[in-house]
């Protein structure tokens, strides 16, 4: 068997391009690996651990936690957390920040995390995933909540992993491009198998909840409608919508297009989060050569006034980005 370059060789060739770096951030990764690997083996084995199914509670956000969830929460904290680089971490099914305890001094990095992405397809054996973004503290806002509050151009890396078919791990540096690593399970190890992601300028699809048609504004429903009816090379475009954040935008990060999660007239603010899902999937488009805005806002300019603010979200390949953006202003 064949494989490329390891995850670990990847991390610390990157940090053999700075001289000064002091691998704070290497180890970091390293850890987040750790964490993708045991959520990994718990969504494989789900249906034969009883892991599957609503646990009976609800998240800060109102939703039903499935088992999962819980799980996947708890794997992720831990990982991060004997990582001794991280001192706050923010998650989807926390109502307010985790503050690690600091042992060694070098709890310098905040991360922004959902656990398990997309946690009610379980069930049905639909693609889910973790998301993270990870910022350096700022030392005089250290502890306060004032240092969560940041714009996501402030990311030093992120992230997402999906467990499907395969288990893939997709994250950038603020230095570095794109770059996507696959599980070799029997080895337990991360290779790359995706370097140099780019997105392509446009696509020739376009990925959006069309039932909800009914709840959007009138600008919105003529987006749709234009990417619906449009050519892509003589070719009409394909409707592709999965349901799941992760799957839906890693084929958009592949393959090219746009997928729209809009706000609604009830509901302006949108459905997702806009620090632990929206900015690291924002971070990771413009590192591909994409965009991604709330249609009228870049999502990297966005600063959260709440831990666990919503946000609509138009996020793909460049030219469509900008063609939603000028349509839904024009």
């Amino acid at each position: 068997m064949k494989v490329g370059m390891s995850l670990t060789a990847w991390v610390l060739r990157q940090q053999s391009m700075h001289p000064g770096a002091r691998g704070q951030l290497s180890t970091l990764l390293t850890h987040v690996s750790l964490a993708a690997r045991m959520i990994a083996h718990e969504v494989s084995q789900a249906p034969l651990t009883g892991l599957v199914g609503h646990a009976g509670a609800t998240n800060v956000q109102g939703e039903e936690q499935a088992k999962l969830d819980i799980v996947a929460d708890e794997l992720f904290l831990d990982a991060m957390g004997t990582s001794d680089l991280v001192s706050t971490m923010v998650s989807e099914e926390r109502e307010e920040p985790e503050y690690v305890s600091d042992h060694s001094g070098q709890g310098h990095y905040t991360i922004f995390y959902d656990p398990l992405d997309g946690s009610s397809n379980i069930d049905v054996n639909v693609t889910v995933g973790s998301i993270f973004g990870i910022y350096r503290q700022r030392p005089n806002d250290r502890g306060r909540l004032t240092d969560l509050f940041r714009p996501g151009r402030e990311q030093v890396a992120a992230g997402y992993v999906m467990y499907g078919a395969s288990t893939i791990l997709v994250l950038a540096t603020e230095d570095s491009k794109v770059q996507g690593f696959t599980l070799q399970s029997e080895i337990g190890e991360f290779f790359l198998t995706h370097p140099d992601m780019q997105m392509p300028e446009v696509g020739k699809s376009y990925s959006c909840n069309q039932s909800r048609q009914p709840h959007w504004s009138d600008a919105m429903v003529a987006v749709a409608r234009r990417f619906r009816d449009d050519d892509v090379g003589g070719e009409k475009r394909t409707a592709r919508y999965v349901g799941s954040l992760i799957a839906d935008f890693h084929r958009t990060l592949i393959k090219g297009g746009i997928f729209m999660y809009p706000g609604e007239r009830e509901k302006p603010e949108g459905k997702l989060r806009l620090m632990y899902e929206a900015a690291p999937l924002a971070f990771l488009a413009e590192k591909a050569g994409g965009g991604a805005h709330d249609g009228k806002v870049r999502i990297l300019d966005k600063v959260a006034t709440k831990l666990h603010e919503r946000t609509p979200l138009f996020i793909g390949s460049r030219v469509d980005v900008e063609d939603a953006f000028a349509r839904l202003n024009g």
